[in-house]
């Protein structure tokens, strides 16, 4: 195929451990022109997943959101986006409406995204854009016993309909 040549191979191994599918990730990178891979999942996970999925269905995702400016290992974060995922899906069991969601993301991939953030201040300006438009949030505060002082917000997770999502998260990096 013509197309396997014009692609940066170091790019489509980065979106093959993404779970992009091949073709998929290809894809991306020939419309995004190569520049990179993070610009080429975030074309794939804006606009071709929607595309293959087919639009009978909203699409939703859950986004993490983590506070860059402080100085966390890479488990830490880990350990953060972990306590957001679980204290987000036990908050969307408190409303019908949420459940349902819920149940949806979960039966459509349960689609996660990790996402740079600058700060505690821009966490929560996204936290209240995010409450404005009715979508379930859950910011996580730090007990401070390791790498972080106490009460320090470390990760906000938001999960919604996608085009939701993506008008307060949307212009974030891929971390």
């Amino acid at each position: 195929m013509e197309s396997q040549q014009e692609v940066n191979p170091v790019f489509l191994q980065q979106l093959r451990e993404l779970d992009i599918p091949e073709e998929a990730a290809k894809q991306a990178l020939l419309h995004t022109q190569n520049v990179s891979a993070e610009e080429a999942a975030m074309y794939y996970f804006n606009k071709l997943e929607n595309e293959e999925e087919g639009d009978e269905d909203m699409m939703f995702k859950m986004v993490f959101v983590v506070n860059m400016e402080l100085s966390m290992g890479v488990g830490k974060v880990a350990a953060q986006v972990g306590h957001a995922a679980v204290g987000l899906y036990q908050a969307l069991q408190e409303k019908n409406s949420w459940r349902e969601m819920a149940w949806r993301w979960d039966h459509a991939g349960a689609k996660k995204i990790v996402l740079q953030g600058t700060n505690m201040a821009h966490l929560l300006e996204l936290q209240a854009l995010a409450m404005s438009l009715s979508l379930p949030t859950k910011l996580v505060q730090d007990a401070g016993h390791t790498q972080v002082e106490p009460g320090s917000c470390t990760v906000l997770a938001i999960i919604g309909e996608e085009e939701m999502v993506n008008n307060v998260t949307g212009s974030l990096k891929l971390l």
